[in-house]
Parts: C-alpha cells; structure tokens; sequence
C-alpha cells in the first residue's frame, strides 16, 4: 500500500476545491440520494447521448422543473451529469452511482443507518460510545438493536454486512476446506449466510453458531428453509460477557468481519476465550479487511470511513483495523499466524490462526 506515503500531487487550487467539496459534503450526498430516489438519473440514463431537458424531465417526474433545476445543478458540479446544449446527459461518475451495486449499497448504508446519527461524531469521539445510535432508540450497541431497527435501516445494515461477505465466501471456502473441518463453529454467526455457505459446499461438515437470540432465531429459520436444520446448530450468548462459556473442542473456529466489532480489549478477550476453547489441533479462521492491505485508495477509503460508523452508531470503541494490531492481539492471545492470504473478495484478508505450542 503506497497510496498514503507520498503527498498528493495537487496545485494550490486544485486542493482549496477539494476542501471546498468537504465542506459542502453532506449537501452533495443528499443531492445524489435524491437524484436515485426519484428516479432523475435514471430516466436521464435512458434518453442516452441527446439527454433531456428539465421541461422534459418535469412531464414524467413527481418533482417540478425548480426542485429538478436545483438538484442537476449541483449534478452539474458534481461530476454526475454535463449539459449538451439545454439537455442534461449523464457522466461517468453519474453512471457508476446509477448501475455500481458497491455504491448503491453503500449510499444506503449511509443514508439509512449512519447519516443522522453522525451529526453525533464529535460526542461518541469524546464519550467513546456511540453516541448517534440514540436516533434508533436506547441501546448500548447496535448489534441487540439490529432486529428492531426501523425497516430501510435494517434492510441496508444487512445488505451493507453480506454485500462484502458474500464477494469473498467464493474464493475462501476452498481455502478452509483443504484443511477438512468437520465441525465449525462460527462465532459471531449472524444470520447464518457462512453456515448455509459451508453446509452448501460440503455435505457433511456441521456448523454451530455463537451470537445474540436475535440473530440466531433468523439463522435457525434460514438452516430450516434451506434444509440444514440438522446440521447448523446454535449456540446464544453475549460474546462481551466473560462468564460465558464457549463452544469447546470443535475442530475449526471461524470469525468473518467480527472482530472489527469490537475495541482492542474485547478482542483480546474473546480471542483468549476462544484459545481455550480450542484443542491444539484446533484451527481458527479470521477474516477482516484491514485498511492497511487493501489494494487500492479507493477501497482503502471505504475502510477507513466505515471505521466512523463504529465509531458514531455501532459501539462507540472499534473500527477497521490496521493488520498489525490484530496480529499483535493474537499473539497476546496465545495464538499465531499459521496461514495469511491477502486480495480475497474485496479486499479481504484470511487468516489462518493455531494456538502456540
């Protein structure tokens, strides 16, 4: 990653626009909200190279030609439109927004689940907890709220969580396999999509998943609907809570996009827990995205801002982690890094962990 170790090649001028896109940042991402809501970019997709008029645009559109105007002019500035003649046509980057699922599940995410809540960044820094959640109700985390969460946040928080999960299970199942886990135990197991996963790649291993009653009921529907009722098994807990006991002596452990849940603390802790839970033939799976190993600035740059989304709605203390403060955390933990696979999926690391002799 060399992206950050050499000063951007800008002008003077150059960079004083850039500070002026940050400081009227929040009105260009409710301008492009509007503009997919309801539907400008879209239709203006459709009209091709001749583009259309805002007189055009207004005969089909619930907005009027002022509420158009007003958006397609910051469209204008924005990058996500140009003007050919008095027609409006779309721009690559309007392209990108309109068709690129990676944008469109992150727009979501932010506009359903973090953007009010954010205006409460400087306090959740300052308390560390997180402090923004409160526009969802009286939680200490997000992770119990998830089930009662109004209906779009809930939806983009899960579309948002399996949109980067499910890029990488393609090329991570035959990575696990080859090492033949017979039963794995997914801490952390939300929903169930790694348990189905893994219960639809080999017919005999058996899963077990450790999370919140919430999420677990949801898992125990999906392994009913998709007929692994018999072999996706479930195991509630609250994985903060010490005096809980772990699943012992499974064979594989396993944590996709978890322990960036959680401060340095709490991960020493649940890693710990999870090492004495584990027999020394034991393997334990980690995947995370670092945003030290990401393979270009634009993924890194999604990293590092879903890092504030922790910080502001979820609990205040963890973030995306940097590769070698996790490692160090293992090393605490009594564990080590047998295995480390960089580039899966988008920007995925996979780590392939043993406890020390």
């Amino acid at each position: 990653m060399s992206f950050y170790h050499t000063p951007k090649a800008l002008s003077a001028f150059d960079a004083k626009f850039e500070a002026q896109k940050i400081a009227f940042g929040p009105i260009s991402f409710q301008v492009a909200h509007c503009l997919l809501k309801f539907e400008v970019l879209a239709t203006i997709d459709q009209a091709g190279e001749q583009g259309l008029s805002i007189a055009q645009l207004a005969q089909t559109n619930v907005l009027n030609e002022y509420a158009l105007g007003v958006l397609l002019d910051m469209g204008l500035s924005m990058g996500l439109v140009w003007l050919n003649g008095d027609a409006y046509v779309l721009d690559k980057t309007g392209y990108f927004l309109l068709h690129d699922d990676m944008a469109a599940i992150n727009l979501n995410f932010v506009q359903d689940v973090c953007y009010q809540g954010l205006f409460q960044l400087d306090k959740a820094l300052v308390a560390g907890k997180p402090s923004g959640l409160a526009v969802f109700g009286d939680w200490q985390t997000i992770y119990p709220a998830l089930k009662d969460l109004p209906a779009e946040a809930k939806a983009s928080w899960f579309a948002f969580d399996h949109y980067y999960s499910d890029h990488a299970f393609p090329q991570i199942l035959p990575l696990v396999f080859a090492h033949s886990p017979k039963h794995l135990v997914d801490i952390g197991g939300n929903t169930g999509k790694w348990a189905l996963s893994c219960c639809e790649f080999n017919p005999e291993v058996e899963v077990t998943l450790m999370d919140f009653p919430g999420q677990l009921a949801v898992a125990k529907d999906n392994a009913t609907k998709h007929g692994f009722a018999e072999r996706i098994h479930t195991f509630a807990t609250d994985l903060l809570d010490e005096s809980r006991p772990f699943v012992e002596g499974a064979d594989t452990y396993w944590m996709s996009q978890f322990l960036d849940c959680f401060s340095q603390e709490q991960i020493l802790s649940i890693l710990q827990r999870t090492a004495q839970a584990m027999t020394p033939n034991s393997q334990l799976f980690i995947v995370e995205t670092f945003w030290d190993r990401q393979p270009s600035a634009a993924s890194a740059y999604c990293v590092n801002a879903t890092s504030l989304y922790f910080t502001a709605m979820a609990n205040g203390n963890s973030r995306m982690y940097h590769s070698k403060d996790l490692i160090k955390l293992l090393h605490q933990a009594g564990l080590y890094v047998d295995e480390d696979t960089d580039n899966l999926g988008l920007g995925h690391t996979l780590l392939r962990c043993k406890r020390k002799p």
